[in-house]
């Protein structure tokens, strides 16, 4: 570290304190002679000594100054506004002088203006304006800024806030030219998850051209090797904890998705290509019913979902219907007609809705109760809207159970699905049956795009990206099965989302299949056999 930028940091640490035990409205003309001076290292020295004192005069010189509407003549600096000209020494108002010079700033000069201005945020009396300027500076924190951030510590009370503040500060003193500073700093790291110290923490131990280090102090770099090894042990945990979570998150997005066809499908053998379509009227509904709370209800529009989910349940269901009754019902037995069939409408759904609400894509915004998150091990959000998502596919996976199997319905499907003429000869009315089943069916594909619509926007082609996924769900988990339909979801999800991070996306994609193909040549019948099948 040279002696010139000891120098200023030294300078920026005593005119900060100095000037934060002052409590007046303007800034020490000492201060603003460094503002206005050539050299830039002093500049942003000032900038950040001024940012300290965190008072109304400073937001608007260092606002000013950011729009390059300061200026300077015979060591006189003045803030236009408008037309008038304030001299800041005086507090006097008049006309700009003639011969004023601007005072120009230059891209590292900005970067700390904006550093400086975020800092200042943590003097708010909103927390959450606050923790999002802590968050902002995680990646900017310098040695220059230790009197702005030593005093935002001071004067916090939240325990949260204040624990981030204090990493912060001891990132920044990892610049110190004092060598029992930057020790402390790199040990109080340690508990941090904060990534974006691993390149600074790893420069310390990096050596010169001469075979010096950047760090000359040998007990300190080996601190560092410490800091990194703790620092490497919780990042790895935390990426596999927000794998897991996301994983579990994907797998109940496929659980919605496959849920429905494991009925249609699953129960039926109609091979369903206009699944996905299903999905997606489910999406439109919960954007038809958010435009009408923003329209006729606006106080109340966290409440649309409440009527989306019914509402989206019953369309799709309801389309579900008419197309088996229409279409559907002729082709039974026939998979080959019904796959070509069912594409077809696929098309003829997709075109629909393209001409009644666009091609482009529109947004459902969340909730307020399902907008945030909550923040573990430090710096893994969990989405309030995953977590709702989650809860949400494992409440319909227990209502279907409940369907299939506690009620008449439930009986009469898996009766027409194990031995249909024996069904036909007791008195159980199959057609009607058959379209019940696949109206439940259908309205479950509509719920899994009401949570679609939470993670997304929604357009016409939203079905298309799902298709594919949720038959190989229903074929893995072993078709008609809901406990192999439910493990074969989070079991692909988890391993889509572990596999991402070494093979890339398509590559995992690629994978996957190929798994399930070997899988399913070595057991056909999926993870669970099915007992029955339907006699025709």
């Amino acid at each position: 570290m040279n002696i010139k930028k000891i120098r200023h940091i030294v300078l920026g640490i005593l005119l900060g304190f100095g000037l934060c035990c002052v409590a007046q409205a303007t800034i020490a003309p000492q201060l603003l002679q460094e503002l206005a001076g050539d050299d830039p290292d002093t500049r942003i020295v000032a900038v950040n000594a001024i940012a300290a004192l965190a008072n109304v005069e400073a937001a608007r010189v260092l606002n000013a100054l950011k729009n390059e509407n300061v200026y300077v003549k015979d060591q006189a600096v003045f803030i236009v506004e408008g037309d008038a000209a304030i001299d800041l020494r005086t507090g006097k108002i008049s006309t700009l002088p003639d011969g004023a010079d601007a005072l120009t700033i230059n891209n590292r000069l900005r970067g700390a203006l904006d550093s400086a201005l975020s800092g200042m945020k943590l003097f708010s009396t909103d927390r959450t304006v606050r923790m999002a300027a802590v968050h902002d500076l995680q990646q900017q924190a310098t040695a220059e800024q230790l009197p702005l951030l030593e005093r935002a510590d001071a004067q916090e009370s939240d325990p949260q806030i204040k624990a981030q503040l204090q990493l912060l500060i001891a990132s920044a003193n990892l610049q110190s030219p004092d060598p029992v500073a930057r020790k402390a700093a790199v040990h109080s790291l340690a508990e941090t998850t904060n990534a974006s110290l691993k390149p600074i923490l790893e420069s310390m131990l990096r050596q010169n051209s001469d075979g010096s280090y950047m760090e000359p102090d040998e007990s300190i770099r080996i601190e560092v090797v410490s800091t990194l090894h703790a620092l490497n042990g919780r990042l790895a945990r935390t990426e596999f904890v927000g794998n897991l979570f996301y994983g579990v998150s994907l797998g109940s997005v496929l659980l919605l998705a496959a849920l429905g066809l494991a009925i249609t499908f699953g129960l039926m053998g109609i091979i369903n290509m206009a699944h996905g379509e299903l999905l997606m009227i489910g999406a439109y509904t919960t954007y038809g019913c958010q435009l009408l709370f923003r329209h006729f209800f606006p106080q109340a529009i966290d409440g649309y979902l409440l009527l989306a989910i019914p509402a989206a349940f019953f369309v799709s269901g309801l389309v579900g219907i008419i197309l088996e009754r229409t279409v559907i019902r002729w082709l039974y037995g026939r998979p080959l007609e019904t796959l070509l069939c069912t594409w077809g409408i696929s098309l003829i759904l997709m075109q629909t809705v393209r001409s009644i609400f666009g091609a482009q894509n529109v947004e459902v915004a969340n909730p307020s109760w399902m907008s945030g998150g909550v923040t573990v091990l430090g710096s893994l959000v969990l989405s309030y809207n995953r977590i709702a998502i989650i809860f949400f596919s494992l409440l319909v996976v227990g209502a279907v159970w409940l369907i299939l199997n506690k009620t008449r319905l439930g009986l009469f499907v898996r009766a027409a699905m194990q031995n249909r003429r024996m069904a036909d000869c007791v008195g159980v009315a199959t057609g009607k049956i058959d379209m019940l089943t696949f109206g439940l069916g259908s309205g479950i594909a509509g719920l899994g795009g009401v949570a679609l619509s939470q993670l997304g926007n929604v357009g016409p082609d939203l079905g298309q990206s799902y298709i594919v996924d949720s038959f190989m769900v229903v074929v893995l988990g072993g078709v008609g099965q809901l406990a192999g339909t439910l493990l074969a979801a989070f079991g692909l999800g988890e391993i889509n989302k572990f596999m991402e991070p070494v093979a890339g996306a398509v590559m995992a994609k690629i994978v996957i299949l190929v798994m399930i193909i070997i899988f399913i040549q070595r057991r056909p019948q999926g993870l669970f056999a099915l007992k029955g099948r339907s006699v025709e």
